[in-house]
């Protein structure tokens, strides 16, 4: 049997209860106390996440963003120093191989971020299409990364820090802040519809600042939150997750990530032809909302039907813990995606009405 990978905070899981689960190789806690307490404590607290899982790539030359540019379905070269951006990779034929973080930490000085599941692949691809003055360094084994998100993240973080947090931005970050003596790259992004930061750090120092985070935000009610709450947050707020709103078989422009797909950008990139056509000739299927009508919850890999035609699959479903409806999204043919519009979930044995309806599911209440 193989060995799980463990994150740099798996001892720490214990102390809090954990309930850990493998999720693509890694031993991780899909909950701490509860999927529905943690949720609430991000909407309208805080909650700590460990994304140590995650992949962290460097991308360094003087043809750096050539590189990136090429690789990449967003603009790149809009990047200043300082500041993220969104984007995905895509195979010649349109198909997702992953959608990810472009960290601009100077010229010619990236940072990826790269999903769990797809390190190897991910490495592996832009390896083989490297050329020029590019270094690619996998920095996975050597960084860890935590997640503070909610309301009230920014109150908690500040007190591990001089450095104003009020004054990085949506999608900006800082380089070497200190917490409490520990060095991090702090960001302003997140992965649950809430304000918040993901804080990237030396996997040595991941034990002291989530415990730190933690001592924090004590009296504020922040909660450890594991996978299980990150995936009902995530979904309400319309955020993708490789492998079910995104996979090899479905572009992003499908998947309803458009605006990370920069057609226009001077320089070609890989899968740009298909998408292109796609844009021109009206996409097939798209993602969209579903709310059951009859009783029942639609599951990932359900179908659904219109009439006796399959007209597609659910790609995430579950009951809202915000909502208290039982929503998801599913992957249609066009024809059959207008709001309201009735369709039917096979649910085990029986098919069970559901609607269209918009997303998000759910938007953070502005200030």
């Amino acid at each position: 049997m193989t060995q799980l990978k463990r994150t740099p905070l798996y001892d720490s899981y214990a102390e809090h209860g954990a309930k850990t689960i493998d999720f693509g190789g890694w031993d991780l806690p899909v909950q701490f106390s509860s999927i529905k307490e943690e949720h609430e404590a991000v909407r309208e607290r805080a909650g700590l996440f460990d994304v140590s899982h995650m992949g962290e790539f460097e991308v360094k030359g003087s043809e750096a963003l050539a590189f990136l540019q090429k690789m990449m379905t967003n603009d790149v070269s809009k990047l200043v120093d300082g500041k993220a951006q969104y984007t995905a990779m895509c195979y010649e034929n349109g198909g997702t191989v992953d959608d990810l973080l472009v960290y601009k930490r100077a010229e010619n000085d990236y940072l990826l971020v790269v999903n769990a599941s797809n390190i190897d692949k991910d490495f592996d691809w832009l390896q083989s299409h490297l050329s020029g003055d590019v270094e690619l360094t996998n920095m996975s084994d050597e960084i860890a990364q935590v997640a503070i998100q909610g309301p009230l993240a920014e109150k908690i973080l500040q007190k591990l820090t001089s450095t104003p947090l009020n004054e990085i931005g949506f999608f900006a970050f800082k380089d070497q802040v200190d917490l409490n003596g520990m060095k991090a790259l702090v960001s302003r992004t997140g992965y649950t519809g809430e304000d918040g930061f993901e804080i990237y750090c030396q996997k040595d120092d991941a034990r002291g600042l989530w415990s730190q985070i933690l001592e924090a935000g004590k009296a504020d009610g922040v909660l450890p939150c594991g996978l299980g709450a990150r995936d009902t947050l995530r979904f309400e707020a319309n955020l993708a997750l490789y492998g079910q709103e995104l996979t090899k078989d479905i572009s992003p422009l499908e998947a309803g990530i458009g605006f990370a797909v920069k057609l226009q950008k001077e320089t070609d990139f890989i899968g740009k032809d298909v998408l292109v056509k796609q844009k021109e000739e009206g996409l097939s299927r798209k993602l969209v909302g579903i709310e059951m009508i009859d009783k029942g919850i639609p599951r990932h890999g359900y179908e659904v039907f219109a009439g006796e035609e399959i007209i597609g699959f659910v790609t995430t479903g579950t009951q809202s813990p915000t909502l208290k409806k039982n929503i998801g999204l599913a992957l249609l043919k066009t024809e059959f995606t207008q709001l309201d519009q009735e369709v039917e979930v096979q649910i085990r044995s029986k098919r069970l009405k559901a609607k269209i309806v918009s997303t998000p599911f759910y938007k953070r209440p502005k200030k």
